[in-house]
């Protein structure tokens, strides 16, 4: 995948997560940042130095692959240890730098064993360990976490925080998972067919989405959308008149009459019943599914020929055939142009 016109900075110590759908150019911006892709235009700088006609093992990078592609014949101990091998390190510092990064990881233990000794996690773990004795100026991960089971996704999930912890690594992090992408991220930078699409920390990107993309991309479940026509104050769903009041009704006002735009709102925003504050925006819905997950529920319900979906307390006890009420807070409100679908500030 082709990556058009890409400017980012990375902060020294940063984690920066690179998300997108699979496709979207993530991991061609990757390998371009290790060299394993040409630069066609433009610079790339690691600290103060230009590194684009720099080989790939002169860049002071580490890479950790979505394959352990760790060597089945060696101990652990001889796979963090190989790379230093080659660049003829002294015996006393690999020593020091391999045991350094077992402890680091927890794998003292496991240094006399070979790979198909070790878990799915414990192989990732030495993955990262070889990238660790390195001691780069940066690390580069491309999806380290696909192949382990969920379970071991969020544990070795919290390694990798530890460890930037612990290092102060500078960390380009690359996945499709937008919930790691939330949990991992000082900042996250969402891609769409090559193209940055926004940056930002994951409160920036929760709260204000620069699209209809990113605002769909980024949540989960994802967010609910609707093509609304304005009405004077209110929005009409098809046949359904949806009754804004105070601000945000005073700036739908302001668009032209029977502007279409595009209507935002996340599960977990849609709330239940009375209590709704001034200018909330009510939505009388049909539920026809319930998914139970414990504390909560995750409702399916259709206005008019829309499909909601809402987040909700189990509690409730809502039952499918139900007719609800949910309220949405006016600052939990998104709108994008029907159009452009760039965010609209009303």
């Amino acid at each position: 995948m082709a990556v058009n016109d890409l400017s980012l900075s990375v902060a020294d110590g940063e984690v920066l997560v690179l998300v997108g759908p699979s496709g979207c150019g993530k991991t061609t911006a990757l390998r371009c940042i290790a060299g394993l892709e040409s630069i066609t235009d433009g610079q790339l700088l690691i600290g103060d130095r230009v590194v684009n006609d720099v080989a790939p093992k002169d860049r002071d990078i580490a890479m950790v692959f979505q394959s352990y592609a760790l060597y089945p014949h060696m101990s652990v101990y001889d796979n963090l240890a190989f790379g230093l091998k080659l660049r003829k390190m002294p015996k006393a510092e690999i020593e020091a730098r391999v045991r350094s990064a077992a402890d680091i990881l927890g794998l003292d233990k496991y240094l006399d064993r070979k790979p198909k000794a070790l878990s799915g996690g414990q192989r990732q773990r030495v993955a990262l360990g070889r990238a660790i004795v390195r001691e780069p100026q940066v690390f580069l991960m491309d999806e380290p976490l696909s192949n382990l089971d969920a379970k071991l996704r969020v544990e070795t999930r919290a390694e990798i925080l530890r460890l930037h912890a612990r290092l102060g690594a500078t960390i380009v992090y690359v996945t499709h998972d937008q919930v790691e992408a939330m949990t991992m991220g000082d900042r996250i930078a969402v891609m769409r067919d090559g193209v940055l699409q926004q940056v930002g920390t994951p409160q920036d990107l929760y709260d204000h989405p620069a699209n209809r993309f990113v605002a769909g991309f980024i949540g989960s479940p994802a967010m609910n959308f609707a093509t609304v026509r304005a009405a004077g104050s209110d929005l009409i769903l098809d046949d359904v008149r949806l009754t804004l009041s105070g601000p945000i009704a005073d700036r739908v006002a302001k668009l032209p009459a029977s502007t279409e735009v595009t209507l935002g709102f996340r599960p977990e925003h849609l709330k239940l019943g009375d209590g709704a504050p001034d200018g909330a925006l009510q939505i009388p819905s049909s539920v026809d599914v319930v998914e139970y997950m414990g504390d909560q529920e995750l409702l399916h319900a259709k206005t008019a020929d829309l499909d909601i979906i809402a987040l909700v307390a189990s509690d409730r006890r809502v039952k499918a055939g139900d007719n609800v009420s949910f309220w949405l807070a006016p600052d939990k409100l998104h709108m994008f142009d029907s159009q452009s679908e760039a965010a609209l500030v009303l």
